[in-house]
């Protein structure tokens, strides 16, 4: 893997923190998916002025050989993501069941037995 994902702050002040919680979470995302080229993770604080508290939106895209995951956490009602590593842990979340989907669908050789005992059982 190369693990060249590109990391872009919109209307957010770049932090130490928030820039360790995502590497963590794109280190994470090896573990599921290996074929990894390429990725973008965008940081949104959009603003609504008809809304009380900020309302993150984190964006997800992740290149592979065999597919694009693309993940748009805009969730203005969800009062959850005014909390920034919410939002993150859940884009990365929804990315990593799509990551997950994506080398169970290529894998070579299924991950279950052939039928064959069946046939020698009594009935």
């Amino acid at each position: 893997m190369t693990n060249e994902f590109q990391v872009v702050f919109h209307n957010i002040d770049q932090t130490d923190a928030i820039a360790d919680a995502v590497q963590k979470r794109i280190n994470k995302l090896e573990r599921y998916c290996d074929q990894i080229i390429a990725g973008r993770v965008v940081l949104d604080s959009p603003h609504n002025n008809h809304h009380k508290g900020k309302v993150y939106s984190v964006g997800l895209e992740i290149h592979t050989p065999s597919k694009e995951v693309r993940v748009n956490q805009e969730q203005h009602d969800n009062h959850a993501h005014e909390d920034l590593y919410v939002a993150i842990r859940d884009a990365f979340n929804a990315a990593e069941r799509q990551l997950k989907s994506v080398d169970k669908k290529h894998r070579k050789t299924p991950p279950h037995k052939d039928g064959s005992n069946f046939d020698n059982q009594a009935a």
